[in-house]
């Protein structure tokens, strides 16, 4: 994508720790979207620090949070975004949420801790992996999503892990 695409964060599942290879990772992006198992509110208010954050609960999160929300649904450059945790759908799979909410061009959503972008028909399904403690042997995890004109990509950023104790 070109210098002139907006580039928004993607991040999930960081139940309750910002790793700081975030900061990084994120570095640039105009906003964040989180989708899902935040934990503390604290959370929201350290990736503010990058650019401001909106963010949906998952099944983990405190129910009736202010701060959280159901769902996300809103069009950018033309591209129509949903973010979502994804449990609300029993199996979380691609096909599940695409069946779910078929206006979207994109969908994001986290619950399995596994990185995923699907591309099909004009169409992207992305989990940007678990950005907080591992669980599952799965490699933490971040994404970017770019638009330009209409059109949609997306980047998955692998966190580095420095904590011998985690590999």
């Amino acid at each position: 994508m070109t210098q002139s695409a907006t580039i928004i964060g993607l991040i999930s599942d960081t139940h309750g720790l910002v790793r700081p290879e975030v900061f990084e990772a994120l570095k640039g992006v105009s906003q964040i979207l989180h989708a899902g198992d935040v934990g503390p509110a604290d959370v929201l208010a350290e990736l503010a620090t990058i650019a401001p954050v909106r963010a949906v609960w998952g099944n983990t999160d405190a129910p009736g949070r202010p701060d959280l929300v159901e769902r996300i649904e809103e069009v950018i450059d033309g591209v129509r975004i949903v973010v979502t945790h994804g449990h609300e759908v029993g199996q979380t799979t691609p096909p599940r949420l695409v069946s779910a909410y078929p206006k979207a061009d994109v969908i994001v959503y986290g619950h399995t801790h596994q990185q995923l972008v699907t591309k099909a028909a004009r169409r992207i399904v992305v989990n940007p992996g678990a950005a907080g403690p591992r669980r599952f042997k799965l490699q933490p995890c971040v994404a970017k999503l770019y638009i330009h004109k209409g059109q949609a990509d997306v980047e998955l950023i692998p966190l580095m892990v420095e904590d011998p104790a985690e590999e």
